[in-house]
């Protein structure tokens, strides 16, 4: 896996801090076998951490003048996300909202509240609403609202920015990855579900005799339901209408997408500036069918 974002500004930047989330986070389906990060110019100081989410976070330091900045990062990671359990075994979703009032819900509750990006909404809570009707099990109510997004809504680059907020993307019905997933937490949240935004990405070329997934070639987002103690959280990705499974990587997750941006910072000068970002994901044996090949 491959992730590259390139920034050229219009004048030099003196000073600058960035803080990156773009690390790929240990779970015990996920295992991250090798990472790096590399940036050019070679900061001036690095700092690896964790986030409030338990993410993994770099921060970089640069104090000379520069006029570009590039920072890649690269993994190779062993993805194995167990199935989901059978939807009609899972709790009706009213007794997950309750939990999320006990000591032993306290922990997802934190996913319950509105934020700027994906605030609670009376469009996205109405439309939530009709799959989760009285004491349906909440699994099937969330693969049901999950399909009915990737039904009902067209992904179309361009027309909306980091910024539009959700009301427009359910008046619009189209956007990209992230405005679906802010759009389903802010409904989930609505009817009180604990919902994460995700961050991370989804593989590049499809396996053979398979459709191209919507939102490579670039960070993706989807979207983290509590389905309850018993059965805990799951991920689901309503750009693509599927539960997530071998074709996604993890970078991390938070109540929007501003606690898991990629890439973000504070910089002195710069002026206007413009940004490329690449992403590739592949599984390991092709990247090395394609390395053979190269060199052949």
């Amino acid at each position: 896996m491959r992730h590259t974002t390139r920034y050229a500004y219009g004048s030099p930047v003196e000073l600058a801090a960035h803080m990156v989330h773009l690390r790929p986070r240990p779970q015990p389906w996920q295992t991250v076998l090798s990472e790096r990060i590399v940036a050019d110019p070679q900061p001036a100081r690095r700092h690896d951490g964790l986030d409030h989410f338990g993410n993994c976070v770099t921060w970089l330091f640069l104090d000379r003048p520069h006029a570009d900045f590039e920072v890649t990062s690269e993994s190779i990671v062993e993805v194995d996300v167990p199935p989901p359990p059978d939807p009609a075994d899972t709790p009706p979703w009213e007794q997950v909202v309750e939990a999320t009032r006990t000591p032993v819900g306290w922990q997802a509750a934190e996913f319950t509240f509105g934020t700027p990006m994906a605030p609670l909404n009376a469009e996205t809570k109405a439309y939530a609403g009709e799959s989760f009707t009285p004491g349906r099990p909440v699994l099937e109510a969330l693969l049901e609202l999950n399909d009915r997004f990737y039904t009902d809504f067209r992904f179309r680059a361009g027309v909306t920015t980091t910024s539009t907020p959700v009301s427009q993307v359910m008046q619009r019905r189209e956007g990209v990855c992230q405005d679906f997933s802010h759009a389903m937490v802010s409904g989930l949240r609505g009817i009180g579900l604990p919902a994460r935004y995700t961050s991370g990405y989804i593989r590049t070329r499809p396996p053979p005799g398979q459709a191209r997934r919507q939102g490579s070639d670039q960070s993706h987002a989807w979207v983290g339901c509590w389905l309850g103690p018993r059965h805990g959280w799951i991920d689901v990705d309503p750009t693509n209408g599927v539960v997530i499974r071998d074709e996604h990587v993890l970078l991390g997750w938070g109540r929007d997408f501003s606690d898991v941006s990629p890439v973000r910072g504070v910089i002195l000068g710069g002026g206007d500036h413009s940004v490329i970002v690449g992403v590739d994901l592949e599984p390991a044996d092709e990247t090395d069918v394609c390395a053979a090949d190269a060199q052949a």
